[in-house]
């Protein structure tokens, strides 16, 4: 048995999320969210040319070989499937593996709000994941993907870099393309994406001008768009996206988002009292508040209308937060350290709720 295969079933059994592998250094495995030595000796530099070499795939080597990155998805027989990058550290190469589990979790299994099961029954528009790297934005559009697989018969189109989850045929019909073995480049994918016939399509990230352009188009064309976004708060995924385009574009790329935006879901990960992993939830609902907000480009106000929008199914951090102490999930020190804001969360603990964000709405 090879090293890898050695360490990669080691790392299932022992409920790891993530393999570190440095030239030099024992490998590590990311535990619960705690990183861990693995048992295993220090990787030499011929272990870690043997490894990358059993890894990359062909079409990637390269890509590899000029730019000393890259990204893959990786199969192991019997073990599992990985999300894999490597790269080059003072010059020497390492790896960062992510397990990636054959069941694709329920939205109650991740135990997230009720209410994001809702934007499964979206027909059309866009609906973003944000959130920090590591914070779960790709399990929870899987999760919502696999709702609308298991209730609804639509055609859906997934490009993704790699593919994180795999999807089994419910009653929708999936396709799942990877850049780089499916398709040269997500500019490829996307240029070709809506003669595909698809009507819920999964774009892996907002990453540049192209996907968003592509995302828009999609959604005034009467489909459902999910991606992710790298951003802190949902009122911060807006202006994120915005500026990505010059000025002379961004009320144009705003006025779309106004009319096709369906959601977003804005993740951070806690530890609730066992020492589990559990993720506090902003929601944001393009509601007639919201909208009016974006058309008029008053977007710092719009963390206002998530605080007083949640008989309309919003919530922010802090609303997500109280309740998960309130019903014993995590205890008060920990919210206050995933707070937005964490004075006005400890006022709302001791009966106190201050007005502020009508009054902000209503000037």
């Amino acid at each position: 048995m090879s090293i890898l295969l050695e360490l990669l079933a080691k790392a299932v059994q022992s409920g790891a999320s993530d393999i570190h592998i440095k030239t030099g250094q024992v490998p590590f495995f990311r535990i619960n969210g705690h990183l861990q030595e693995s048992g295993f000796e220090n990787i030499t530099p011929e272990s870690a040319i043997v490894m990358i070499k059993d890894l990359v795939p062909q079409h990637l080597a390269s890509q590899l070989e000029t730019e000393h990155e890259v990204d893959f998805s990786h199969h192991e027989e019997g073990v599992g499937r990985f999300r894999v990058n490597i790269f080059q550290s003072q010059g020497l190469p390492c790896l960062a593996m992510r397990y990636v589990k054959n069941n694709i979790p329920s939205i109650e299994q991740l135990r997230l709000p009720s209410r994001i099961k809702e934007f499964a029954k979206a027909q059309r528009g866009i609906l973003l994941a944000s959130g920090t790297t590591g914070s779960g934005k790709s399990t929870t559009l899987a999760a919502i993907l696999s709702e609308i697989n298991r209730t609804e018969r639509r055609r859906i189109i997934t490009v993704e870099d790699p593919i994180e989850y795999v999807f089994e045929d419910d009653l929708s019909l999936i396709s799942q393309r990877e850049v780089g073995l499916d398709t040269m480049s997500f500019q490829n994918a996307l240029k070709y994406l809506m003669r595909q016939d698809p009507e819920v399509i999964l774009i892996g990230e907002m990453r540049d001008r192209t996907s968003i352009r592509t995302a828009l188009l999609a959604a005034e064309t009467g489909h459902l768009v999910m991606s992710t976004l790298h951003a802190g708060t949902a009122q911060q995924a807006v202006p994120r996206i915005l500026d990505m385009f010059p000025a002379d574009e961004q009320d144009q790329i705003r006025l779309g988002l106004a009319a096709n935006l369906v959601g977003i879901v804005c993740q951070r990960l806690m530890r609730d009292v066992e020492g589990n992993l559990i993720p506090a939830a902003e929601i944001l609902i393009n509601t007639p508040t919201v909208h009016k907000l974006l058309v008029l480009n008053n977007l710092e106000t719009i963390s206002a209308a998530i605080e007083v929008g949640r008989d309309e199914g919003m919530q922010s951090f802090n609303q997500s937060i109280y309740d998960m102490i309130q019903d014993g999930f995590v205890t008060e020190d920990e919210g206050m350290d995933h707070a937005t804001n964490p004075e006005s969360l400890r006022m709302n603990l001791q009966g106190i709720f201050l007005d502020e964000s009508r009054r902000i709405l209503a000037t």
